[in-house]
């Protein structure tokens, strides 16, 4: 079973979800929960993907003052994801009180703790959207950036494009979680990413995890969908 690819259950409900988690077997280890799937269901998929003995990316990029994104990453601790992330624009003090609450909340329940990774430029932003934002920095120095902070703070890696990837691996270390979504295989939609690779191109630049939706959970057969990346990739 391939530990690098995380399929992005991006749908409205549960029943559609566990239906595509069904679909891909054994073939599929990690899947991302995110807003829309966790906010309809109040966690039930997550529950449901860690029955099924599933690694899961709780995608829910928290970002507030840090006493109240450390709260909630003690309570979503709780919920058994094995990876969860923030923003890395809420500061040093707000990834370094996350950091401190996931591991005495894991500690308190003697489970292993989560991996907390934080966002740094989202990949469907092009040029043209991030200079409304007023940075004095590029987009790929504005990353960098902010994945040195992340370290820094304690977060175990990032959320990255792949296109930023190989800077972050050269700057943060071999132990640095690089999960890069914006990867689309050769010939599929870019859809509303805008910083992209190919999933072979993503793990040479140095991501450690895919993340990978619309490719897979969208194609009339979904392990096949799933086979034709892990030949790309090698794997």
């Amino acid at each position: 079973m391939n530990d690098k690819i995380i399929v992005a259950l991006d749908f409205p409900n549960s029943n559609a979800a566990k239906q595509c988690v069904a679909d891909l077997g054994d073939s599929i280890l990690w899947y991302k929960v995110g807003m829309e799937l966790f906010y309809a269901d109040g966690g039930e998929t997550l529950r449901y993907l860690k029955s099924q003995k599933k690694k899961v990316f709780l995608d829910l990029k928290l970002q507030d003052i840090p006493n109240t994104v450390a709260h909630a990453c003690s309570v979503l601790t709780r919920l058994g994801a094995d990876i969860m992330n923030v923003h890395a624009v809420g500061g040093r003090k707000m990834m370094a009180e996350a950091v401190a609450a996931v591991h005495k909340t894991a500690e308190e329940l003697n489970i292993a703790s989560p991996k907390l990774i934080a966002v740094t430029i989202l990949t469907s932003m092009d040029n043209e959207q991030y200079s409304e934002l007023n940075y004095t920095n590029s987009v790929a120095d504005q990353v960098l950036a902010l994945a040195k902070l992340a370290k820094d703070a304690g977060m175990d890696g990032v959320v990255a494009s792949p296109m930023e990837a190989a800077a972050i691996r050269q700057a943060c270390g071999k132990n640095f979680l690089i999960v890069t979504p914006g990867v689309r295989p050769a010939g599929a939609d870019v859809n509303d990413q805008s910083r992209v690779a190919t999933p072979s191109a993503a793990l040479q630049n140095g991501a450690t995890h895919l993340v990978i939706g619309r490719p897979i959970t969208q194609a009339k057969n979904r392990q096949d969908a799933v086979l034709a990346i892990l030949k790309e990739i090698g794997d």
